[in-house]
């Protein structure tokens, strides 16, 4: 690993209307690059929005549709990395897809393994844990509720990781238009995400999240109170692989915002050299049950 210098970018992805959120990620790339960072992280699902109604029919090919592209040509002007979620059609079913790209063009993609609560109504879970080399690290991706599922950056560790991507479009906590409803989710999604932290730690990685923020817009399929609705109390957090936080967003207010932190190689190879490190005395032999099948329908 070389010394990466990463923003993570928490902003809103409306409801199918991804010409306008395409134009916010250039914008956001713009602000990225002009501080000099290396890769830029955007939420899941912000191309195409969360969960959107017509998702089957705004979903697109990866890496041949046309937001892909777009993303391309944004990596390519502002000299950025840039991992971004959309929603990717392969054969007429729809992943929940994470976009990879660079300057060179496209680099890879990583689709959501477990979805959770209505999702399952829009997407199919992916099958791939694959790791990829963006120039100055190696980066893995898990998407939102993928990090609650160990097993998914302990692979990444061990398939040679140094950053972990955390992508998320999580609705954890609705709230009123008054400041002390705002404040109270808002903090919520903070102290809900900031568990996180163990991801980096226990496979000494740098990891970085970001969530969607705002309310993106209704689904009549659900009452408006429903917490099903795609409303993001958001939030964005840096890690260093001694869990240690590096950067965040701030916990009173719901708004679009952008992180920046560098990351120092040296900081990677002291908490590997540790004689603790867990990829190091791990028993593999042990965790054959963690194969077999738990659960009987």
């Amino acid at each position: 690993m070389k010394p990466t210098r990463v923003a993570a970018v928490s902003m809103n992805g409306f409801l199918g209307e991804p010409e306008r959120v395409l134009k916010a990620i250039d914008q956001w790339c713009a602000r990225a690059a002009s501080q000099k960072a290396d890769l830029v992280l955007f939420p899941e699902l912000i191309v195409h929005g969360h969960c959107t109604p017509n998702t089957w029919e705004l979903a697109e090919a990866v890496p041949d549709g046309a937001s892909v592209a777009r993303l391309i040509d944004i990596a390519r002007r502002h000299r950025l990395v840039v991992c971004a979620g959309t929603s990717e059609k392969e054969n007429d079913i729809v992943y929940n897809t994470q976009v990879l790209v660079g300057p060179a063009g496209y680099i890879g993609k990583q689709r959501k393994l477990h979805l959770s609560r209505d999702e399952g109504f829009y997407y199919k879970g992916g099958r791939a844990i694959p790791v990829f080399d963006v120039g100055p690290c190696q980066v893995g991706i898990v998407i939102c509720y993928d990090n609650q599922f160990p097993e998914i950056a302990r692979i990444l560790a061990l398939r040679g990781a140094d950053l972990i991507l955390m992508p998320h479009a999580g609705r954890f906590k609705l709230w009123q238009d008054t400041p002390e409803s705002e404040a109270a989710a808002r903090r919520f999604s903070h102290n809900f995400m900031k568990k996180y932290a163990l991801r980096a730690r226990e496979n000494a990685c740098f990891a970085m999240l970001t969530d969607q923020v705002g309310r993106a817009g209704y689904v009549d399929l659900w009452p408006r109170d429903s917490e099903n609705q795609p409303h993001h109390a958001g939030a964005a957090l840096i890690w260093g692989p001694d869990g240690e936080l590096l950067a965040s967003t701030q916990e009173e207010r719901i708004v679009e915002e952008m992180i920046v932190a560098d990351l120092d190689p040296a900081q990677l190879a002291e908490q590997r050299a540790l004689a603790n490190y867990m990829l190091r005395t791990r028993r593999p032999e042990l965790f054959a049950e963690l194969v077999n099948e738990q659960v009987k329908c």
